[in-house]
């Protein structure tokens, strides 16, 4: 099957009211227009260099779709991220929060990535510490938070993950009723190619498919 056929088919099988966001890693930009001429209006790039080239190579077809940062942005690459990215879905320290603001020009959406498996490695802030977060980040000018993030522990099994769509989604409905100000709950993002339809089960309005659109990524 195509890389359209496989994006329709997802497109069907999934509730209207989630988004696709396709995470484009290690991805070629005749991949990405394929798909972009299935109908796809989301793209999630990992890196800032490698958005940069896409966006490039892609010219005025790259206006078409809304580019969101799904790798972990460190801060010296803000500059160079703006431009490109619509959404920042990977903030996860005021820091952060606050170079985006002050660089950024306008209001910035972002969404607070949670790492809900608790991973060391991992980027993410700790569930336990997300409201404090939030609240911080809350009263910067260009920053709008507008969701949260979650990668999850990966597993062979989707179901393994389960728990942590859960907490993430728990999370979600309480930072909400909080009604903070320059917070708006609106979208819940995760799920990638093994685990999204559990996400959604569990609450997901934007998942974050991958091979299962673009096929296994060359080792």
């Amino acid at each position: 099957m195509s890389i359209g056929d496989n994006y329709h088919k997802i497109e069907e099988d999934i509730p209207d009211y989630v988004a696709i966001v396709l995470a484009a890693k290690t991805r070629t930009p005749q991949e990405i227009e394929e798909a972009i001429e299935a109908g796809a209006t989301n793209i999630g790039a990992n890196y800032v260099q490698e958005a940069e080239k896409i966006h490039n190579a892609l010219g005025e077809k790259a206006k078409k779709v809304l580019w969101h940062m799904i790798g972990h942005l460190q801060k010296n690459k803000v500059n160079k991220a703006l431009p490109i990215f619509d959404v920042i879905q990977t903030v996860d320290s005021l820091r952060l929060a606050e170079a985006i603001s002050k660089r950024a020009g306008k209001v910035c959406p972002v969404y607070i990535e949670i790492n809900s498996g608790r991973e060391p490695q991992k980027s993410g802030v700790m569930p336990e510490d997300v409201e404090e977060l939030i609240r911080q980040i809350s009263h910067l000018e260009n920053v709008k938070i507008e969701g949260l993030m979650t990668m999850g522990p990966r597993f062979g099994n989707p179901e393994d993950a389960r728990p942590f769509f859960k907490e993430t989604k728990k999370l979600f409905d309480y930072i909400k009723g909080l009604d903070l100000p320059n917070v708006k709950m609106e979208m819940l993002s995760m799920g990638m190619s093994n685990a999204y339809k559990v996400a959604i089960e569990e609450g997901s309005t934007m998942i974050r498919p991958g091979s299962i659109v673009f096929g296994e990524r060359p080792q």
